[in-house]
């Protein structure tokens, strides 16, 4: 269950920090956000003003993004926001670790593991966590071997850009 919500949340940094790039500073001032934005973002109005620039244009492009939803879309992200809350920051530190890796990977090793994160989602819950436990079980040399078996059984169905003839 922990992993599921590991993996949701760094669901939701993919969304969300992609945006950061665009960011301008002057979008982000309390008072140019929308109505919405702001009820969402109301906790964090003293502080608005002092924050840095990327963080207030993530938070404003989240509350965006919040309005947008229906309401089982907002519950599961309060879920997930809750989730990410209760992390301690070693584990928060380590998420995003692991996002700064995900971002510098080739973009079709990016695919192969969003692509194997969502068949691995469409199985039934009770398979999902019989191969969790399982994989907890295994020594670091087996997880490994997995991982590998599982890279070249991925790659033999659908080879690579960089090695497919031209």
């Amino acid at each position: 269950m922990k992993a599921k919500h590991c993996i949701a949340v760094i669901a939701l940094a993919l969304l969300g920090v992609s945006q950061v790039a665009s960011a301008q500073d002057s979008d982000s001032a309390w008072n140019s956000l929308t109505e919405s934005q702001r009820e969402v973002l109301s906790p964090y109005a003293e502080q608005w003003s002092t924050m840095a620039p990327e963080r207030r244009q993530r938070l404003a492009e989240g509350a965006r993004r919040f309005a947008d939803m229906d309401a089982n879309e907002r519950a599961a992200a309060r879920d997930r926001f809750d989730s990410w809350r209760n992390l301690s920051e070693d584990q928060r530190s380590m998420i995003r670790d692991r996002y700064r890796q995900f971002q510098n990977l080739p973009p079709d090793e990016r695919t192969r593991i969003r692509d194997n994160y969502r068949r691995f989602n469409r199985l039934p819950a009770e398979r999902r966590q019989e191969l969790r436990d399982r994989f907890r079980n295994m020594t670091p040399d087996q997880r490994q071997k997995i991982r590998d078996r599982l890279r070249d059984r991925q790659q033999r169905v659908r080879p690579r850009s960089s090695d497919r003839p031209n």
